[in-house]
C-alpha cells in the first residue's frame, strides 16, 4: 500500500529557499564593494526643487553632495563597525558600503544657492530654481501676393 503524501509547509519552505539564495549571494559578493541607492522624493515648493533622500543611521560627514553639469548628486559611504563585520547574523539587511543617487536638474541652477540640511535619517536639498524666461507670442503677418 501506498503511504500518503507528507503535507508540506510552503511559507517554511520558500523560506528557507530564500535562505540558501541569500548565502549564495553573499558568497558571490565576498570581497566586492557593496553599493544601494537612497530612495528619494523630488517636489517643486513655488520657485524651489526640495530633494529628500533616505539615509538612515548614516552621518552628515559620510554625505557628500555634488552638483556638475546640471547634475545633482547625493553619495557616500557607510562602514560596518569591524566588531559587528565578524558576528554570525541570523539576518543581515541593514545597509552599508558606498551609495549614490543622481538627478538631472533644469539648466542654469545657480549651484552657490543651493542648500542641505539633515534630520531624521533624510538629507533635504532645496534648489533655488532659475526664473523662466517669459514666452513672447509672435504673430505671423501674411504677406500680400
Amino acid at each position: 500500500m501506498p503511504r500518503p503524501l507528507a503535507r508540506g509547509d510552503p511559507i517554511a519552505e520558500l523560506s528557507e529557499l530564500r535562505t540558501r539564495f541569500d548565502r549564495a549571494f553573499d558568497a558571490l559578493n565576498e570581497g566586492i564593494e557593496r553599493r544601494w541607492m537612497p530612495a528619494i522624493d523630488v517636489v517643486r515648493e513655488d520657485s524651489t526643487l526640495v530633494v529628500r533622500a533616505d539615509i538612515p543611521g548614516i552621518n552628515a560627514d559620510e554625505v557628500k553632495i555634488e552638483i556638475e553639469d546640471d547634475i545633482l548628486t547625493i553619495s557616500g559611504e557607510h562602514e560596518q563597525h569591524t566588531e559587528e563585520q565578524y558576528k554570525h547574523y541570523v539576518r543581515h539587511e541593514r545597509r552599508c558600503g558606498s551609495f549614490s543617487r543622481s538627478i538631472t536638474l533644469p539648466a542654469d541652477v545657480d549651484a552657490n544657492k543651493i542648500t542641505a540640511t539633515t534630520h531624521d535619517g533624510v538629507v533635504e536639498v532645496t534648489i533655488p530654481l532659475p526664473e523662466e524666461s517669459k514666452k513672447e507670442k509672435i504673430e505671423i503677418t501674411p504677406t500680400a501676393s
